[in-house]
């Protein structure tokens, strides 16, 4: 669950321009194929300010394959470093911009943090190519699968191979840094890496305030100014689960408050929730247990092994997601495993803050799982 709820909306649905110039398309339209990570088109993109001098951008549309098996398309930006390429690349992996196409960071530079843009930052500085997913349905036709794990986690891959398919340079490693949605979308792409990236080899997670136990977390919400991301987790759980309707669990105040969700982005969403009671918010005022169960099947990482060393990251003030799920619960959970977890508390930071501390030592950390 991404962005501070406390920060401001600079615009409520400005989009940033981006330089479309040079347009090409992977493969003729009639019999383009449709492997995973195959590129069906790619634009310059003009990056954010605080990167533009570091690297040069794409915008691409790719192909990635959804929950149920399906190949759907996804969109992103591959940004390449203009000094130093080592031939490695990363993803950058977001945190929860919103549900509809304006959400998505590629085209609304609103929705590109600044502790994102911080962390990208040090990433091409350490010479990776940086590959950022916006997830399936930020951009495209389907409905995004908000907090669906092996959704995102299928995009975070099939981005690397898409980067590759754009520069051949690259070689097969990568790594995988990833913010609260994207640090749970991290975890959950290192666990589906043996099964899924083919060729590649994933050297590294970094999981930053990820979401993780909705078991524990998920009841916590309701009352909270950090209602706003319920309400969308229950809708992405609607884009994977055709038998069930995210309105039916809420009550009707906040039934009547939907349209933001495709009219805004994140913290309209979360402006337009935070003042209601649990009862305004769902029928009762709680979730169901088999609810709660089924957010558990599809959001909670570490149900399987990683298959990379993990970096784990948790501000102590975090306030969209509480230290405690990461140190008491998550932590243990993939210290069961074989591979190596190293966790790295942040002494009085918060949910954003806890990426713009560490964006050099996450960036030390895995240019020593690429040495």
């Amino acid at each position: 669950m991404s962005h501070a709820f406390r920060r401001k909306a600079t615009a409520f649905l400005a989009v940033a321009v981006l330089t479309t110039a040079g347009l090409s398309v992977a493969g003729s339209p009639a019999n383009a194929a449709t492997t995973p990570g195959t590129v069906q088109s790619s634009a310059t993109a003009t990056l954010p300010p605080e990167l533009a001098p570091l690297a040069t951008g794409k915008r691409i549309t790719y192909y990635t394959t959804s929950v149920s098996g399906s190949t759907i398309t996804a969109t992103g930006l591959i940004m390449t470093p203009k000094s130093g390429r080592t031939g490695k690349t990363v993803v950058w992996a977001h945190g929860t911009t919103g549900l509809a196409d304006q959400c998505a960071p590629s085209t609304n530079y609103n929705v590109f943090w600044p502790e994102a843009r911080a962390a990208v930052a040090a990433l091409l500085g350490k010479g990776f190519t940086v590959a950022a997913p916006d997830y399936p349905g930020l951009g495209t036709a389907q409905s995004h699968p908000y907090l669906i794990g092996g959704s995102e986690g299928r995009a975070i891959i099939d981005s690397v191979k898409a980067a590759r398919n754009l520069d051949s340079s690259l070689g097969p490693q990568y790594a995988i840094d990833g913010h609260s949605q994207g640090g749970q979308g991290a975890l959950f792409a290192g666990e589906l890496a043996p099964s899924y990236d083919g060729n590649l080899t994933l050297k590294g997670v970094s999981a930053i305030a990820p979401v993780s136990n909705a078991d524990l977390f998920a009841p916590l919400i309701p009352g909270t100014p950090g209602q706003g991301y319920l309400v969308m987790a229950l809708y992405g759980l609607q884009a994977v689960d055709t038998t069930f309707s995210a309105s039916s669990p809420l009550a009707n105040p906040a039934k009547l408050r939907t349209p933001v969700l495709a009219a805004g982005c994140l913290e309209q969403i979360l402006s337009m929730y935070q003042s209601l009671t649990p009862s305004q918010l769902l029928v009762g005022g709680a979730l169901s247990d088999t609810l709660v169960n089924e957010l558990v099947h599809f959001a909670n990482p570490a149900q399987q092994p990683s298959s990379a060393p993990i970096l784990l990251i948790q501000g102590t003030e975090d306030e969209a997601v509480p230290y405690f799920i990461t140190a008491e619960a998550l932590l243990p959970e993939l210290q069961q495993y074989a591979q190596p977890v190293q966790f790295v508390p942040v002494q009085g930071a918060d949910h954003d803050g806890a990426v713009t501390a560490t964006t050099s030592l996450v960036a030390d950390w895995i240019a020593a799982r690429f040495s």
